[in-house]
Order: C-alpha cells, then structure tokens, then sequence
C-alpha cells in the first residue's frame, strides 16, 4: 500500500472510530486539557503529522535539527548532571550543606542567594534587614566566597549560579576565589544565570534599565568567549517566566526570544557567532503535564538550532546546539498534603529526563512550608538516582520520539512559538515589548485563565481543592543557624574597615570611569576591584548613580 493510501485510509478508519465513541455516548465532557490549557484530542493518528519530513524535521539524535536530542547516544554515554540548587543563611551552613550534596551524589553545584545578594546590596544596609538568608546563601564579598567554596574540588566540577542584575560581581567573586585557590579562570566550568531580560519579564528582581543591564550581560558573553572556554556566561531562563503563570508555549518563546536577543547584543558587539553561541545555555521550568512538558523540551531545540544556522549562520554545528537545565516546578508544589509532592516531582523529574535536559534540579517536597530540609533534600536526589538507575527511562534515545500525539504536540509547539516572535517583532522587538508591558500582560492573563480553571473545579489540583485531608503537619521545617547573620555583619565589617583604602579608592574609580564608556569591557575591572576588596553592595550602588534605577511598565 502507497503512503497516500495508507493515510487515507487512516483517516477513513479516525472517521469511523469518532462516529463510534459518539455513538456509544460514554465519553464524559472533560474538559480534557494540558497543565496550560490546550485542548487534548481523544486520539492522535497518522494524519495528524501527515506533514512531517522525517530528515527536516525529526533526524537522529545528534544531527540537525536536534529535535531528538543533541547526543547520538543520548544518556547512554552520558548521564545528566544531578545539580541540586541550594544556598540558605550563613556561606558556613551552606558550604556544609554543598558537600553533604556532593556526599549524596550531586555532580555539580547550583548557587541560591538571598534577597539582598539578588538585589545588589550589602547586608549592612538597611534595605537588607530582615532579609539575611531568607531565600538563599548571603554574600557580600570575597571573604563571603572564600568560605562559600572552602574545600570544593572547583576544578572537577560545575557550578551553576543563580544571579542576574549583579552578575558580573558575584562572577568575579566567584573568579578571584577561585584564583586565591590555584585555580585558572580558563579551567573554571560552570553556567552564570545572568539572564536579566527574564526580570523585567516576570521575577522583577532587575535594578537598572534594560539598555544598561544588557551592556552588563555583553561584556560578560565577551569576557567569557576571550577568556573562560568552560563558562556558560549565559542561562536563558523560562523557569521564571513559567513560575510566575505563563503557558508552557509561552515559556518556550519568550525564553528563546531573549536567548535570540542576547544573540544579536553580542553581535553588534563585533563578536563572531561562533565565538559564543555553543555556550549559551537554557533553564525551563518542567510542570506536571508530562507530554506537553517533553514535547515543549524536542521544539526547543528544533527552533534554536533553526535560528542559529539558517537566520544567524552559524556555521559550528556545536553553536546549533540548545543545552538545557531543568528545575521541577515549584509552582506546582502544595503545602496540603506536602508528601505528594514526591509524586508530582517524580513526574516532573521522568519527563525532563525524556525529554533530553542536561542537568536537572528536583524539588524537595517541603518547598512550599520553607527552605527544604536536610531529609527532603535527599529524597529529592534520590528520585532522580531511581529514574536513572532503575526506570529504565535513560536506555534509549527519545523514546517518545514517532509518537503521533507528542510529534503532533511538538510541531503545534513550534508554530505557536513561531507565531509569537512574529508578535514580539511587529511590537519592536524584545526590549520595546517588555517596556510596554506585552510580555507581563500576556503572562497575567494566563495565570488569571488557570486560577477561573482551578475556582470552577475544571482543573483539579490533589489535596486542594479536591481529595483533602484534616492530617496535621508533620514535615520538619529547616532551622537555620541564628549566629550566621551576627558572623556575616562582622566579617563585612572587618574587610570594610581593613583593606587598603588607596587600593580600594583606585580600583572603585577606574570601574566607575570605564562604565562610563560604553567601548570598556567592565570584567576585568570589576575582578581588580573586589581583590582590593570593594563590595557587591558598593559596585552595584556606583551603577546605580551611573546607569540608574528602572521603573517598571504598570500593566492595567
């Protein structure tokens, strides 16, 4: 039988099982829908990727368009890195805490600073009280990283840090550490967030406007490419933009039309695309819709590599490549009945995993109460050690890979994302987008969409609104050390008042004069200034009266 023949046959055969399930009148009325709200058919069949171009389209894993995964052998030569995101209260618990992960079986490290840290202020202001380690690791200075990294093998591992507006300070903090140690920057593996495009968008932890802010990011994509080989300057991240209500279509394109406009920064800059696009990567967000989340990873890469070689012309294959981190999300994390967030994570986790991520963060089941514990934090690891040892799941390439229903997901995912960039540019672009609030809006009005699903009872969360418990609480809650906030203040008070003040003074002013030119590369001038002892507080409130300070677009 011919291929036309057999699809319409196929499609003869879909008319007669529709008119049958009609006909026995059992199916109930749903609705039948992803995490994101798109309509989910009864049945997907040939038909429904007549289209499909198996070379275009689909390929092998590891060759152009990389829709099945950038290895050819997939976790068979290679496992995913368990990367664990991790910082509370004092650099002293936390240092405790990143080799007890190490312990456990983490292969790479994923920095959590505090409020102040992300905000780019010393703990010693009063914008920072109250706030000391509440929501991550505090650090001020290179006396804070010194003991933050104290005993970690930073030249046998990766390290992920998750910070934006002062990125380029705690990189250098990170650097100069690693320095003191014996450690060469060019031997330095590891992923800097610095995705601020993604604050403006949905966390709101920015400090100076967009325009200035990716003049920051730029001269880390340069400083990188020049000097840091392993160094992923870059993480483009949906997570945030998941976490704060959007779809999933819409986490995929906003995501990556940042990551294009980061892309273009860079080239007007002068760089060669294949100087630093193998080393932009991507953090997304994994929800508890396992089909929708997988195919959401396989159109990803397939749009990226798309962008790099036909619209930018890399000519690298290394450049066509999207790797990704995957956090589980923590948005979808209940304090009711908190044990069942061991299974929404384990469902997470599996779908990442077939999905093709690189590295990947599992939510501790306590998330939602507090900073997890020590036990959560374990079980949590261990549910990415069952899915790779004993599931089964890493034997194959993309096993979902022919699927009808999640190619056909895939492909309504691509031309989705498509769709939107065409919006983003007819409105100017990414930053003119952002600066009228379409990307906030668009984000609103798909998180208010799931909260009228959710207050009808159309969309079931476990333990919330249907299937609860009056169990009283039994998950221990962290307790953080109360003496680390005293230990920090004093330690920030001892390099404020013993470094050399000429030194300081000299470095504090030549940064300030360089970030007055838009030509300096600021990098290598902010690694001489916090040698010399200058603080992520102090660095960040000079910018502050040179770039200054970003008000954000009210969406109505």
């Amino acid at each position: 039988m011919s291929e036309s023949n057999g699809l319409e046959r196929a499609r003869e055969l879909r008319e007669e099982y529709d008119e049958a399930v009609v006909a026995e009148g059992r199916e109930s009325a749903g609705p039948f829908m992803t995490v994101s709200s798109r309509p989910i058919d009864r049945l997907y069949d040939p038909t429904d990727v007549a289209d499909l171009d198996y070379e275009r389209d689909i390929n092998l894993p590891g060759s152009y368009p990389f829709t099945r995964g950038v290895h050819k052998t997939g976790y068979r030569g290679k496992s995913w890195t368990i990367r664990m995101f991790s910082g509370f209260g004092s650099v002293e618990e936390t240092n405790q805490r990143y080799h007890d992960l190490l312990g456990a079986g983490n292969n790479g490290l994923s920095i959590a600073f505090d409020m102040p840290t992300l905000m780019g202020y010393d703990h010693d202001e009063p914008w920072a009280e109250g706030e000391f380690g509440s929501c991550g690791v505090a650090v001020d200075s290179l006396a804070d990283m010194d003991i933050l990294l104290d005993g970690l093998p930073l030249d046998n591992i990766t390290t992920s840090m998750t910070i934006n507006s002062p990125a380029p300070v705690i990189w250098a903090l990170f650097i100069a550490a690693a320095e003191k140690r014996g450690v060469p920057r060019s031997k330095l593996a590891g992923t800097l967030q610095n995705d601020i495009l993604k604050e403006y968008i949905a966390q709101n932890e920015f400090i100076y406007p967009p325009r200035e802010s990716m003049r920051l990011v730029t001269d880390t994509v340069e400083f990188a490419a020049d000097e840091m080989p392993l160094w992923n300057p870059i993480s483009v991240s949906g997570y945030h933009i998941r976490e704060a209500g959007s779809t999933s279509v819409q986490e995929l394109a906003f995501t990556l039309a940042d990551g294009i406009e980061y892309v273009k920064w860079a080239l007007d800059r002068g760089l060669d695309i294949d100087s630093f696009a193998p080393r932009i990567s991507f953090f997304f967000n994994c929800h508890n819709d396992f089909f929708e989340e997988i195919a959401k990873f396989r159109a990803a890469r397939r749009i990226w590599a798309r962008q790099m070689r036909e619209r930018f012309g890399a000519t690298k294959p290394r450049s066509w490549l999207m790797r990704f981190h995957t956090q589980t999300a923590g948005v979808s994390l209940t304090e009711q009945q908190p044990e069942v967030n061991l299974v929404r994570v384990a469902i997470q986790a599996l779908a990442a995993v077939i999905g093709g991520t690189q590295s990947l963060h599992t939510d501790s089941m306590d998330e939602a109460l507090a900073l997890p514990s020590d036990k959560a934090v374990r079980l949590a690891v261990r549910t990415q050690q069952v899915i790779q040892h004993e599931s089964g799941a890493a034997n194959t390439v993309d096993p979902l890979g022919g699927s009808w229903f999640v190619e056909k997901l895939t492909n309504d995912m691509e031309a989705e994302c498509n769709a939107i960039f065409e919006r983003i540019e007819d409105l100017g672009g990414v930053i003119p987008a952002l600066e009228t609030g379409y990307f906030q809006k668009e984000i609103a009005d798909a998180s208010a969409r799931f909260q009228r699903e959710f207050e009808s009872g159309d969309r079931i969360i476990v333990g919330v609104n249907e299937f609860q418990t009056d169990e009283s609480l039994e998950i221990p809650i962290l307790k953080m050390d109360p003496e680390g906030e005293r230990r920090h203040l004093a330690r920030l008070k001892k390099v404020k008042s013993e470094r050399d003040a000429d030194a300081w003074g000299e470095a504090m002013r030549a940064l300030e004069n360089g970030s007055n030119d838009p030509n300096t590369n600021l990098m290598p001038l902010i690694i001489d200034a916090v040698n010399v002892g200058a603080t992520s507080g102090e660095i960040c409130n000079m910018w502050r009266r040179v770039f200054g300070e970003y008000k954000e677009f009210v969406v109505v």
